[in-house]
Formats: C-alpha cells, sequence, structure tokens
C-alpha cells in the first residue's frame, strides 16, 4: 500500500504541466514588480517631503543672520572672546555676522551638492543621503555654522566679494526660472490647437495684466516722478516704458513662434514689478523717494521685512526644483521612468548655496563696509542698481526667447537660375 502512495503521489508530480510552471513564475515576478514599484513611490515621496525640510532650514539660517546683524551683538557676550571677531566680537556682528552665516550655509548646501550631483536612479546610495539621515546633516550643518565664526576677517571678506558673483548667478538663474513659467502659462491658456473658451481667458488675463501694468506705470509717475528733479526715476519709468512697447510688439510679431499677449502681458507686469522694487530700494533720505523711513520700527516695517525673508526662501525653493527648465533641448523630452529620481538633487543643493549668497547681499544691501539699518532689506543704491540691471536683463532674456529661433533659423540661398546660353552648353 505504500510503494502505491508513493507512486501515485509521484505520478501527481509528473502531471504538473509547463503552464502551471509558467503561471506561478509569472505571479512571483508581479509580486516583486509590485514590492519595487512601491519601494521607487516610497523614496519619491522621501524625496518630495526632503526639500521641504531643505527649505525650512534656510528659512532658520535667513532668520538667524537677521538676529546676527541687527541685535545679536547685546545678547550674544561669548563672541566677543573668540579671536577670529575682533575687538569687541565686531568682526563678527551686523555685515560680517551676515557673511559667516552666509558662508556657513553655502557651506553646507554645496557639500550636498557634491554628494549627490551625479544621482539618476532611486536606488542609488545618494538618493538615501539627500532624504535620509537627518542627524548626521544636523551635525553637519551645526559644525560649519559654528566653523564659519573661527574664520579670520580676511577671508571672510574674500568670501563677501565672491559672494556679490554668486548673487548675481542666482538671479540669472531665476529669470531663466521666472520666464520658463511665464511661457508654460501662455502655453497652457492659449494652446495653438486653443479652443474658443481657453482663448477667450487667455485674452481676459492679457487684458489685465496690461491694465496692471500701466497702472503701475501711472502710479511710479505720480510717487516717484512727480517732479523734473526726480531725473533718475524718471529714466527708470521711462525705460521700462519702452520695454513694454517693445515685448508687446514683437510677441505679436507673425514670425515669431511663442507669440501672444498673455506672455508678454505676465512679462510687462514681472517688469514693472522689479522697476518698482528698484524705486524703492532707495536711500530713504532721497527726495524723490515716497516710501521714507522714520526710524521707528512699526507693525507694517516688520510685516514687510518677515515677507521679504518668505520671498528670498520661496525664489529659492522654487528655482531650486525647476531644473527641467535648464536642461539641454535634446533632453526635456526624455520619457521618465520609475525608478527616476523626482528631481535634479545637485541642481536643487547648487540653487541653494547661492541663494545664500543672495539673502547675504540682500541684508547687507550689497555693500560690504557699511552696516544696514534694523528691520531694512534690500535698501541702498547698490541695491537699486542692481534691480535695474536684473529688469532690463530680464526683458533681454525674454526677448531673446522670442526672437532666438528666428535668428538660429538656417538661411536658405537661392540659387542663381542659369542663362539661356548655358543651357545651350
Amino acid at each position: 500500500m505504500n510503494g502505491s502512495a508513493e507512486a501515485a503521489t509521484r505520478t501527481r508530480t509528473l502531471q504538473i504541466s509547463p503552464g502551471d510552471l509558467e503561471a506561478a513564475h509569472l505571479d512571483e515576478l508581479i509580486r516583486e514588480i509590485e514590492q519595487r514599484s512601491l519601494f521607487y513611490y516610497q523614496e519619491k515621496n522621501k524625496s518630495l517631503r526632503a526639500r521641504y525640510v531643505y527649505g525650512t532650514i534656510f528659512l532658520i539660517i535667513n532668520l538667524c543672520a537677521w538676529f546676527i546683524r541687527d541685535y545679536a551683538q547685546k545678547t550674544l557676550a561669548l563672541l566677543p572672546y573668540v579671536s577670529s571677531c575682533g575687538p569687541e566680537g565686531s568682526h563678527c556682528f551686523h555685515t560680517l555676522g551676515v557673511l559667516r552665516m552666509s558662508l556657513g550655509c553655502f557651506i553646507f548646501y554645496f557639500i550636498m551638492f557634491l554628494s549627490t550631483w551625479n544621482t539618476m536612479k532611486l536606488y542609488e546610495a545618494q538618493n538615501s543621503w539627500h532624504s535620509d539621515n537627518w542627524i548626521f546633516k544636523f551635525f553637519l550643518l551645526v559644525l560649519v555654522m559654528v566653523a564659519s565664526f573661527f574664520i579670520p576677517q580676511l577671508y571672510i571678506q574674500i568670501y563677501g566679494e565672491i559672494a556679490r558673483v554668486g548673487a548675481g548667478i542666482f538671479l540669472g538663474l531665476q529669470l531663466v526660472s521666472v520666464i520658463e513659467f511665464i511661457t508654460w502659462w501662455n502655453n497652457y491658456w492659449m494652446p495653438h490647437d486653443q479652443s474658443k473658451q481657453s482663448c477667450s481667458f487667455g485674452l481676459v488675463m492679457s487684458i489685465a495684466f496690461y491694465i496692471g501694468s500701466v497702472c503701475g506705470i501711472a502710479v511710479m509717475y505720480y510717487f516717484y516722478g512727480a517732479s523734473t528733479a526726480c531725473g533718475l526715476n524718471i529714466f527708470f519709468i521711462s525705460c521700462t516704458v519702452v520695454l513694454l512697447i517693445v515685448m508687446m510688439v514683437m510677441s505679436l510679431h507673425s514670425k515669431v513662434k511663442n507669440r501672444g499677449l498673455l506672455s508678454s502681458g505676465i512679462m510687462a507686469s514681472y517688469i514693472v514689478f522689479l522697476c518698482w522694487s528698484a524705486i524703492r530700494s532707495e536711500p530713504s533720505h532721497t527726495k524723490c523717494n515716497a516710501h521714507t523711513q522714520n526710524g521707528h520700527t512699526d507693525w507694517t516695517t516688520v510685516l514687510s521685512f518677515l515677507i521679504a525673508i518668505g520671498a528670498i526662501v520661496m525664489a529659492t525653493f522654487s528655482t531650486g526644483i525647476d531644473s527641467e527648465s535648464f536642461r539641454f533641448e535634446f533632453r526635456k523630452d526624455e520619457a521618465k521612468e520609475e525608478d527616476d529620481i523626482p528631481y535634479s538633487y545637485g541642481f536643487f543643493h547648487l540653487v541653494f548655496s547661492l541663494g545664500a549668497m543672495y539673502f547675504a547681499m540682500l541684508f547687507i544691501s550689497w555693500n560690504l563696509s557699511h552696516s544696514a539699518q534694523k528691520w531694512s532689506i534690500d535698501v541702498g543704491w547698490t541695491s537699486t542698481w542692481v534691480k535695474i540691471v536684473n529688469e532690463w536683463f530680464a526683458a533681454a532674456i525674454y526677448l531673446w526667447k522670442l526672437i532666438g529661433p528666428i535668428v538660429r533659423q538656417p538661411r536658405v540661398h537661392e540659387q542663381p537660375q542659369p542663362t539661356a546660353a548655358e543651357v545651350d552648353r
């Protein structure tokens, strides 16, 4: 009996068809794919959450830099005993204190850039380093921030000069990101195969942006260019008007690929805002500046200052996650794979390291030799001219984006037609 049972078992084993084996193998493969997809999904979520952690760190450093500039000399009693801080700690407060905070922030994010710049896949070790290991990164951040206060003053001054260049590069990257967003917005609401509804909505928005721009110009002329003595302000505002007209005309040209009033309207509002911001950055004692400071800190001053810090952080964050705008044209159409990282980690940290230089320049008003007033940010003639040049540069980039494809088009040279005598030969 036992022998017959074993034989029956053997027979059933041999009767398993190749199809059953293939089905079992397929089920195992499906489970493996599902586990891998779940792993990639979790890693992407961790990576996306990590962006906000880095942004929060950047915000906290900004607030600490403001505290070091305005109030630290009265509250921090240990720094005067650090040899690199000079007599009574004068080299670690005000302007130099902001530069030291900026340098520590720059070093931290630049280390992150160097360690993640070539990350491509979610399963790589650099992905885990970017999204995890927060305790170790916290100690690294504290170490570089503290170490920056032991660096001699001469090297801090050299860093300040380098930070001017880095802040300028940051402004350039920010402009490209803003213009790419405006182009996307224009293509979204006014596509080539547009419906009547989307076209009408895009036209309404275009009119609204242009009306806002014209009103902004009128307000600036009224408050900042009311008399002939305010020649510089009148020059700034008049240049903005010329740029508005040129951008509108070029955006409607028949040969322009991305033509349309919506993108030029948004861009017009943006450069009007830059012009207004530049004039507002003029020193408060200037007779043509309607925004004067009376030396007292009221709630509007505090609110404006906090909004300005929030704008710095948001500008850095939005530019850092917009790596797609800076990819080469032949790489923009590459299909995303499941295990690809959701954004460029290296570019993200590089932008934040440049943003550290940028916030330092705003806090010291681009001036390395004089300390800014309390609760002020980006005020002074240097700040004014930086913003004006930034406005002109933004208009130049936008105009080049319109006419660049036309200029780069290969020209077709017409061949001269042969004469009848040449044909007979």
